[in-house]
């Protein structure tokens, strides 16, 4: 009997436990042109800001061993632009699409999250680990800087809202503490890393901007690391976990740390079916090991 695959992240009920982690899937329409995304509980489309944002000049990609930098530089149209073009385009895509905002200040998330709203996205994910103006640092750096963030995108929209955070946080407790106070449906954990690597023979840094964002399997025992901290100190706050998926083994591991779901990003790149894939092995290992329901498995782990 296959396994009730069915998940909730807070109130938000889910056919997968599997998301499509924002800025490996496009706007989540490009992949449902080249894939079939019914393996996926929701899709969140890439980061999108209150204007245009160029990003970075090339180099912004580059493979590292098992992981992968990336120093994109969240280039976007703008809400506006990506109200026109992809908002009647999300509206086909077989599985739900949730928005994801960033920003330079509270204000800029709260005008995106509302545009997001108005495209008819189910859900909004707050991207807090962009630099802000002020200093450069991420807000996802700041639990009072997060939680106005929140506050401000919550208040504009009536869908779920949800925060991603850093694992570079000194206290990431802290921050996903302010967050859920401030109205954070649910908390993801976590982005990627800072990193950085240089080409030998030039002598120039892999990525335009030196430091960049470090993503994929090495990823994975930094981010479970933060799934069970977070699953621990505030054991009511709904978790999905992010970083370094590959396999479903990967899944259930989240899984038993807390997460209640769990994104899917960088496997992206180089399998882009890998969803169905990832699913079918999820759904072999419970019914190789008797579990009746994937949500049965959430903060599963067993302590020494």
């Amino acid at each position: 009997m296959r396994p009730d695959l069915s998940v909730h992240v807070g109130d938000t009920e889910l056919a997968t436990p599997l998301v499509a982690a924002s800025g490996t899937v496009g706007s989540a329409w490009e992949l449902a042109k080249a894939a079939d995304v019914t393996a996926y509980g929701a899709l969140i489309a890439k980061s999108v800001s209150s204007e245009e944002w160029p990003g970075r000049p090339p180099p912004r990609l580059a493979p590292v061993g098992v992981g992968m930098l990336n120093g994109i530089g969240i280039q976007n149209p703008g809400i506006e632009r990506w109200q026109r073009e992809s908002g009647p385009r999300i509206l086909r895509v077989a599985a739900p699409v949730w928005g994801s905002a960033v920003g330079r200040a509270p204000e800029e998330y709260a005008r995106v999250a509302s545009g997001l709203e108005a495209s008819g996205v189910a859900a909004i994910e707050l991207n807090l680990s962009c630099p802000n103006l002020e200093d450069g640092r991420m807000f996802a750096l700041d639990p009072l800087r997060s939680g106005e963030v929140v506050a401000a995108a919550t208040a504009a929209v009536t869908l779920p809202v949800g925060a991603k955070l850093s694992p570079n946080s000194e206290d990431i407790v802290a921050v996903a503490r302010t967050c859920a106070e401030s109205g954070a449906a649910w908390l993801t954990l976590t982005n990627t890393a800072w990193g950085a690597g240089i080409d030998v023979e030039s002598r120039r840094p892999l990525l335009s901007g030196e430091v960049g964002g470090y993503s994929g399997p090495p990823l994975k025992p930094i981010a479970l690391r933060c799934v069970i901290e977070v699953a621990r100190a505030l054991p009511h706050v709904p978790i999905i976990g992010c970083g370094g998926v590959m396999k479903g083994v990967d899944v259930i591991e989240y899984l038993m740390a807390g997460a209640s779901a769990v994104e899917i990003g960088t496997i992206h790149f180089a399998e882009p079916r890998a969803g169905h894939r990832i699913l079918a092995e999820v759904s072999a290992w419970c019914d190789a090991h008797n579990i009746p329901a994937v949500a049965d498995l959430v903060g599963a782990m067993e302590p020494w």
